[in-house]
């Protein structure tokens, strides 16, 4: 009998929503249908600008969150409609909703991370259970609310006797190791495509840099890389997590000042060599013997960034997610369908070795349609 889930997840890119229906009852879980729906201009402008203090913010978050809602009930329909699935046949709906502050273990020692979502609201559209607001019992367990991602990469791409690791290139990259003993670790390694993506448009006019294209016809400043990863950041150990909170354009403009000259190819390039060198230093750092990268995420479709990964670690095999039965931007989205099942069943994730949270949780709150 089918054990249907959907996962939505919009991520730090801002690029849309992301929605798949799977099916766990198989041993393998099936991905059923995606879905993707992009952000209109203007809520893609409001989600932007609420990651930092501007007027009347509660006001404009809320009403954002509902915008939100309904691009996300827009992606369900399309997968229900897609997949000749009535929503009564759906266990429940994972909903990441929009991180646009995440601050754990700051100011008063728990510090918050804050996901613009109206779960209810998104109950009420669809008719189907939404769980959601997946971080915050981390965060109040001690831990850094992220990533989360890495329990279902265990679960999909864990070999046994094998380090496997899993690189999530979003707007911030992530990466997971799964070691040959079990044992598992994660941890954001720092920019993903965001500050390349903020870039492009200030320079080309357009959402992204596709293929890589552009940061290919550049050249890396190796002063200005060296001063980009001079960034304290980069030399904390794990358990760690960031966003945009640090990596942004304020960020980025800081570390400019001295490079006024730079042609924007060339500082393309160099973002591009940044994302690069934070997520194959970590790879280095913590398991250098690594045999298997698999990469998910937009990052995995920049053909110049999978390049710089695999010179990079030259010993190891980079690969998409493609290549695991998986393609790169159904990952995140499984990840919050299958989440979302462990909340209902009241399993606890073992949180210590990610985000060092003070030991295992469930997560997720229900809201019953």
């Amino acid at each position: 009998m089918p054990d249907l889930y959907i996962g939505l997840m919009s991520g730090t890119s801002l690029d849309g929503v992301d929605g798949v229906l799977a099916d766990f009852a198989p041993a393998t879980p099936l991905v059923l249908r995606h879905a993707t729906a992009p952000f209109a201009a203007g809520l893609r402008a409001e989600l932007l600008a609420l990651n930092t203090s501007g007027p009347d913010e509660l006001h404009r978050a809320a009403l954002a969150a509902n915008a939100l809602m309904r691009v996300y009930a827009q992606v369900v329909a399309e997968l229900l409609a897609g997949g000749g699935v009535p929503g009564s046949t759906v266990t429940a709906i994972g909903a990441h909703g929009q991180t646009v502050r995440h601050r754990p273990q700051q100011f008063d020692g728990t510090g918050y991370t804050l996901q613009l979502c109206q779960p209810a609201l998104l109950a009420e559209l669809t008719g189907i259970d939404v769980v959601a607001d997946f971080r915050s019992r981390d965060v109040a367990a001690g831990g850094q609310g992220a990533p989360l991602a890495p329990f279902f990469h265990q679960s999909w791409f864990g070999r046994s006797g094998e380090s496997v690791g899993v690189l999530n290139i979003g707007g911030i990259s992530n990466l997971t190791l799964l070691r040959a003993d079990g044992s598992m670790v994660g941890f954001d390694c720092g920019p993903g495509n965001g500050l390349m993506d903020s870039w492009c448009v200030q320079h080309m006019g357009q959402a992204y840099d596709a293929g890589g294209a552009w940061a290919a016809g550049g050249q890396v400043l190796p002063p200005l890389l060296a001063a980009l990863l001079a960034e304290p950041y980069f030399s904390q150990p794990p358990p760690k997590s960031t966003g945009r909170d640090l990596f942004n354009q304020a960020w980025l403009s800081g570390q400019l000042n001295a490079f006024g000259n730079a042609s924007p190819a060339d500082i393309q390039a160099t973002l591009a060599e940044l994302t690069a060198r934070a997520c194959t230093d970590d790879v280095l750092r913590h398991e250098p013997g690594l045999r298997r990268l698999v990469v998910c995420g937009g990052g995995a479709l920049n053909g110049y960034l999978m390049q710089r990964l695999q010179a990079l670690l030259p010993d190891t095999h980079v690969s998409s997610s493609a290549e695991w039965g998986l393609p790169p931007l159904q990952v995140e989205a499984t990840a919050f369908a299958w989440l979302a099942r462990k909340t209902i069943r009241r399993e606890k994730l073992e949180l210590q070795s990610t985000t060092g949270a003070r030991g295992a949780r469930v997560l997720g709150c229900i809201y019953p349609a």
